[in-house]
């Protein structure tokens, strides 16, 4: 295992998946130099051709990310908080768009800025202990970092408002039943669950697996004409790839292909 340390986030290495791991006690706090040692992390694994998908998860198992840090909000300003909420933005847009397959892997409470950190990770699994809420408004405030907008596209309008409007968590069984995690998996096995799906993940064509995030996020709230175009153009740009062609090969000659990236 290969570690680094950014500010509160601890990069690890397993083999081809990169871990972010969230060390910011006693909760885990969304803070401002948390969203750097994320960036900052996040980009060192993808300028790694080693690396083939992230992980990003919480120091320990109480929590993924239990929200703001409330008291850099007072501190701020109404100025300053919203310059910071808008780099969280920006961050979730770039882990949206990275090349890496992004997984969370929910330890804990993922509440507020960090259900939006879960929602911008590709695919969620959760601990069975986990919770997973908005309760900005408990606070007279509303999510700043995408809850309004991803949780609707994941879970529908209707679940969507009970939880932005209640403020109340759910477990993670529940949060599975309704589509916000794709799997829920005893508290001792979440890693070697995420690590394992991480593994798969990056066995798959990376330009593929590029082209797939782009055609999703690019092509999801257009009309579908639209999308199909998005996803035409992905198609296009793959199939001329070696990979297709080394791909298309393998798989007529019955054989393992090995993924270049070109």
């Amino acid at each position: 295992m290969e570690q680094g340390d950014f500010g509160p986030v601890r990069l690890e290495r397993h083999g081809r998946v990169g871990w972010l791991v969230i060390d910011h006690p006693p909760a885990n706090a969304r803070s401002r130099a948390v969203l750097a040692g994320l960036r900052s992390a996040l980009r060192e694994l993808e300028g790694d051709p080693g690396v083939g998908a992230a992980v990003v998860t919480g120091a320990g198992d109480r929590f993924f990310v239990a929200g703001a840090d409330i008291g850099e909000f007072v501190a701020d300003g109404p100025d300053g908080t919203r310059e910071k909420i808008a780099d969280g933005q920006r961050l979730t847009l770039e882990m949206e768009r990275s090349r890496l397959p992004l997984v969370a892997a929910v330890n804990g409470y993922a509440l507020g800025g960090g259900l939006e950190l879960a929602m911008a990770c590709d695919l969620r699994l959760a601990a069975a202990g986990a919770k997973l809420g908005q309760p900005e408004i408990l606070l007279g405030i509303i999510p700043g970092w995408g809850g309004t907008q991803r949780l609707p596209r994941l879970v529908g309008r209707g679940r969507a408002l009970q939880l932005l409007l209640s403020g109340e968590p759910v477990a993670a069984p529940e949060a599975r039943e309704m589509g916000l995690v794709n799997q829920v998996v005893g508290t001792e096995g979440l890693r070697s669950a995420a690590q394992e799906l991480g593994e798969r993940l990056a066995e798959k064509a990376p330009l593929a697996v590029a082209a797939i995030k782009r055609a999703v996020s690019d092509g999801l709230d257009r009309p579908l004409a639209e999308g199909l175009e998005v996803e035409l153009r992905g198609f296009d740009a793959t199939f001329r790839t070696e990979d297709a062609a080394a791909g298309i090969a393998a798989f007529l000659e019955k054989r393992r292909v090995v993924w270049t990236g070109r």
